[in-house]
This record gives structure tokens, sequence and C-alpha cells, in this order.
């Protein structure tokens, strides 16, 4: 969405979206939106990938700072409870149930909040985020479903409060939600609900478009793409045709770009949205999603949702090491320049039949990922910004990365020690 272009005249009715100003800061960005508020100094104080400070704002938003020793927190950060979930009766076009939607269409219906700040598929292209405030419950159908690409959601927290807003729902990805809660105190919202999504790794809407192009011969009519944790990926269309199925190790990656995947998103560190009230996703859902409530606030927000969402234990199936091995291996040669190992092709049907099978799934398949971004976040910015890693890998990373064999140096915490 170009600076300063007002889509609230292009039928979105329900919805107020606010024009945009400013730009994203050149370098490591995602556009969290900050950049685009008034203060041109925040970005400074709240940004991920300057120098992120997870445990002070873990103990500020839950309370306590995660503890490695504790159950999964050493992978998923702070936890009250962790589930498999579903909505007993799930909501038409959603993404998989509707958890997340019903989630901020309960703290409207009930008045805890007066607004939701989230993104909505852009008229002219379904993939694309354009961020939108929604004050009728009713409207959060119009947000439903998977975006790709930038979103600066919290360019809307200045809008919302000049409304008179001064309780707030927002639904963002961890570099959003880091940002939001480095400068919650100084926002003057009276409460601010987190609903978080564990991140995947994202790309422009354009480049989107360009891999659409690369797995179907008709792109337009897909409707749905989501990658699942039975390693394949679930295609649906709107042109009649039934969804599609496609293993992971099918998909014509080697085709994409080396830049199709942004450095902000291969130096992640925070791939479970650590700092959210309560997370939603797919990782440890093995064919369910995958709700971690963090604190008191999480908690109530699940507890709206009553027997309307069902929870079920969690599972904890196969092996990890291997894989992440296999990835981090393939890790040290991108980020080295050199050519991925590619599986021969006699070989990749038999895989593809084996991963979903054999491999790991449920909680294993969490843990398998989040090591995999941890591995993939030191060896990237030791290659591209080795200055930056003594501000930006923040201690959980380290713990995650000390399995495969991956410690900082002496000059990677000495200034992180002294702060």
């Amino acid at each position: 969405m170009a600076d300063g272009q007002d889509l609230s005249e292009v039928g979105r009715s329900g919805l107020t979206v606010p024009p945009l100003t400013g730009a994203a800061r050149p370098g490591l960005c995602t556009d969290c939106g900050v950049s685009r508020m008034g203060d041109g100094k925040a970005c400074g104080r709240a940004c991920q990938f300057i120098a992120p400070d997870y445990e002070g704002l873990e103990q500020a938003a839950h309370g306590r700072v995660a503890d490695p020793e504790s159950g999964e927190e050493l992978f998923f950060g702070v936890t009250a409870s962790m589930h498999r979930a579903r909505m007993a009766t799930p909501v038409p076009g959603a993404q998989w149930t509707g958890i997340t939607t019903s989630l901020a269409a309960a703290l409207l219906e009930t008045g805890a909040v007066t607004a939701v700040l989230t993104v909505a598929p852009d008229p002219f292209d379904r993939w694309k985020p354009v961020p939108v405030i929604v004050t009728d419950p009713a409207d959060l159908e119009q947000v439903r479903g998977m975006r790709m690409g930038w979103a600066p959601t919290l360019a809307l927290l200045e809008p919302a409060a000049l409304a008179g807003h001064r309780r707030i729902a927002v639904i963002g990805i961890p570099c959003q939600v880091h940002a939001l809660r480095a400068l919650e105190a100084e926002l003057g919202f009276e409460r601010i609900y987190v609903i978080g999504t564990p991140c995947s790794d994202n790309t422009t809407t354009e480049n989107f478009h360009r891999f659409l192009r690369l797995i179907d011969p008709k792109p337009d009519a897909i409707s749905y793409l989501e990658f699942r944790a039975d390693y394949r990926v679930e295609l649906r269309y709107d042109d009649g045709r039934k969804r599609r199925l496609v293993p992971f190790l099918k998909l014509p990656l080697s085709k994409l770009p080396a830049d199709f995947f942004p450095m902000t998103c291969k130096t992640c560190v925070d791939y479970t949205n650590r700092l959210a009230d309560v997370t939603v996703g797919y990782m440890g859902g093995d064919g369910d999603q995958w709700v971690i409530a963090r604190n008191a606030q999480g908690a109530e927000l699940l507890a709206l949702l009553g027997d309307r969402l069902v929870l079920r234990a969690l599972t904890d199936k196969g092996r990890r090491e291997a894989a992440v091995r296999g990835f981090m291996a393939n890790t040290e040669r991108a980020a080295g320049g050199l050519p991925l190992r590619s599986m021969p092709d006699w070989a990749r049907p038999i895989v593809a039949f084996l991963q979903p099978r054999i491999g790991p799934r449920g909680l294993e398949f969490a843990r398998a990922r989040v090591e995999m971004k941890a591995i993939e976040t030191v060896l990237h910015l030791r290659r591209a910004f080795p200055a930056r890693v003594k501000n930006m890998v923040p201690a959980h990373i380290w713990r995650i990365a000390a399995k495969y064999g991956l410690f900082p140096s002496d000059d990677e915490i000495a200034e992180r020690e002294g702060r």
C-alpha cells in the first residue's frame, strides 16, 4: 500500500483503514509500523532487530522470565498452559478453525475492548495485507485467512488512540509484538490484549505470487494455502477444483531467488511470539491448532470462548535431531554462498511418504522448527552482520543453539552482559 493511500473508500464497510504516512527503515526492518509513527526515535527503543530485550519484556508482560529448566519454556517461552485446540464449530473462511478471529470477536462482544488492530486482504489482491481497525465483531469475517507480505499494523496505534479507543486488542506477528511491548507503557492505553501468531518465513507479496506461479498452472484461482505440520502444503481453489496436498519435498524451492526470504526472517529470534498474551498457531498442533496461554490475560482470553473451544492434550512423536542437523548443514552452505545439497529425484517420493509417518510431529515438530530458526539466526548474522550478533541474539537463542555446537564468542556476548 503506497504511503498516504486511503483504502477506506474501496468496499471496506465497517473497517477503518487510516492512510499511512512515513516509510519503513532501511536495512533490517519488517515495517511493523513504528517507523511510521510520530516519534522518530521509537524504533531504537522498540525494534527486535536492533537490541531485543526479551527477558525484560517477559517480566513486564508475564510477571516472570521464561525458565529454560521448566517444561517446554526453553523452546516456547513463558507458558501458563499449552494445548492442541480447535473451535467446536469451525468458522467459515478461517485459515484453520477460527480461534484467532473468535478471540477477537469475543473481546469486542463483551466490551473488553472497543477496537481490534489487525490486517485484512487488499481489495485488489487477496494475499496482500492491509492494516485495519475493527470495531464491530461481525466485520472480523473480512479479516479471516492468511496474508503474505509486510503490514505496518502498529502504525494504527496512533489513529486508534485519536479515535478515542482506550482498550484495544492487537493481532500480530513476533516482530510487531516485541515493538508493541517495548512501547506499551508509553502509549497511554488502559489495556492492550495481544493475540500472537507464531511467525513463518515471510516474504513480499510480489515474491509470494512468484511462488504461486511455480506450484500451480492457475495461481489466480488459489484461495487458500497452508504449510501444515504433516510436511505438506494444502491448496484450495475457487474455480471448482478439489483441494491439493503438495509434499514439502516437491515444492520448487530451488527455483526461488536467494533473497526470496529476506534477511529479517533469516535472523528472527522469536518464532513462537513469546511476548503475546496468547499464541495461536499450528506447529505443535499435529492437525489441530496449537494454543499457548502465557499469563493471566491469556487465560482470560481463552476462557471467553468457553465450550466453543475444544482443548486436547498435546502429542509428541518422532525424533528431530537428524532433521535439524541436516537443516544446519544446508544453512551453513547457504550462508557461505554455496549451493544447497539437493535430494535425488528418485528419493523424494520415498522421503515424502515417510516424513509424515516417522518424522517429528506435535511438540517434537515445534521444537525442531524453533531449533532450526535459532541456528539460522546465528549463522546468517555471523555472515551478513557479524557486529550485530552481540546485541541482536538474546540469551534464549544461544541456549537453544548450544545443543548443535553454536556458542557465542567473547565478542558476541561482552556488550550484552554489560547492559
